[in-house]
């Protein structure tokens, strides 16, 4: 279903992604409408795929979360029983937070957030124990410069 947006839908998804937890009355007054068409404008969106679920954006380092590793992975296994044995496998670990299939010499970035190095070394160890994988690269974040779940509307 394809969805066209005005500059008013645009303004109510740009204030969505800031704080999810905006009243109606106040999302309306920022936008400049009222909030019947506000929910409307919403639900349209939403029905339309354009919103997806509501999340709520946690701390990870004030819950514990300290590393953030960056998983290159390269792989000589491209069947596609290999692929659904793999991704399954990131599917069900809760410390990959991302998952990335890329073109070029490595077939496959992670982004993983856990406790720490002994932490990642579980992870890696259960991962390589479950699906057969060529290289892996971990990369340790040092600091996190910029994060934002924005999308430039």
């Amino acid at each position: 279903m394809s969805v066209r947006l005005d500059e008013i839908d645009r303004k109510i998804l740009r204030e969505l992604q800031r704080d999810a937890g905006q009243s109606l009355d106040v999302i309306a007054k920022k936008v400049g409408s009222s909030k019947t068409p506000v929910w409307n404008r919403i639900r349209k969106m939403r029905e339309g795929g354009v919103i997806g679920q509501n999340t709520m954006v946690m701390d990870a380092e004030s819950l514990g979360f300290e590393a953030c590793f960056f998983v290159l992975i390269r792989t000589s296994e491209h069947e596609a029983d290999w692929q659904e044995k793999f991704l399954a496998a990131l599917r069900a670990r809760p410390e990959v937070m991302e998952a990335h299939r890329l073109a070029g010499e490595i077939d496959y970035i992670l982004k993983v957030r856990v406790e720490n190095a002994r932490a990642y070394d579980e992870f890696y160890q259960a991962l390589i124990s479950e699906v057969k994988i060529f290289n892996v690269t971990a990369l340790l974040s040092m600091e996190e410069i910029k994060f934002s779940t924005e999308l430039p509307i």
